[in-house]
């Protein structure tokens, strides 16, 4: 299948809200993060359990930088799979992948990945783009490829941050909604509505229901919320 082909496969699908900036993308989660993204992705790689020889699947892996990091601690005998509906965010993270790492076009919620593939699945900082009638169907989809006890990571933005953070957080959480389609007929306007879009604590619901065990949540750096799971044995 041709790039262009590609490109036109997954703008006929609905995939919720695109960032087709990567560079500026990169710029903005530096100053966010106050140049200290590696050490968060760091951190989410090694809450998800990523271990030497695992293989990976990253969900909206953006410009591929927690994806190359789980491909570090995974080693040379593991293998890991960067996945973006953004063609430009693709072509950054092909440009600047790691040997064991690879980027490939597509949208959460219609892997095209054998049954368990994969030990290991990040998303981080994505699930609200995706638009939130297939949000269920890209969480099922995750366990289908993983392997019996393969681990998930689900991260993004935690809104019980107070002071400047939380202010930028709400902003964020505002753009994410709308980006998202969340709402169900709230406004975007709505503090409540908005920062639902963020909190990845409303898929231990959905997870429970998927199967998943070993459900938890917890705070991360930089006002981070972490909701892990397990793919039952």
């Amino acid at each position: 299948m041709t790039q262009n082909k590609q490109v036109s496969d997954i703008a006929d699908r609905s995939v919720g809200g695109l960032i087709t900036w990567p560079r500026g993308y990169q710029l903005l989660t530096g100053v966010y993060f106050l140049g200290r993204a590696g050490g968060l992705v760091r951190h989410f790689a090694v809450t998800a359990g990523i271990r030497p020889g695992d293989h990976a699947i990253d969900l909206g892996c953006g410009p591929g930088r927690l994806a190359n990091e789980l491909a570090r601690q995974a080693g040379p005998q593991g293998r890991v799979v960067g996945v973006d509906p953004s063609a430009p965010m693709i072509e950054y993270a092909r440009a600047h992948a790691a040997a064991n790492c690879t980027f490939e076009l597509g949208a959460a919620q219609s892997l095209p990945y054998p049954d368990a593939s994969f030990d290991v699945a990040t998303c981080t900082f994505a699930m609200h783009h995706i638009a939130e009638a297939d949000r269920i169907t890209a969480l099922a989809g995750i366990f289908r490829v993983l392997r019996p006890g393969g681990r998930l990571l689900l991260a993004d933005t935690h809104p019980a941050t107070s002071g400047v953070r939380g202010l930028a957080i709400r902003a964020m959480a505002g753009l994410a909604a709308h980006r998202g389609g969340h709402g169900g007929g709230h406004t975007h306007d709505e503090p409540d509505d908005a920062l639902a879009a963020v909190d990845v604590r409303r898929y231990r619901g959905p997870l429970a229901d998927i199967g998943f065990t070993a459900i938890e949540f917890r705070t991360g750096p930089f006002a981070t919320g972490i909701l892990t799971a397990v793919k039952p044995d």
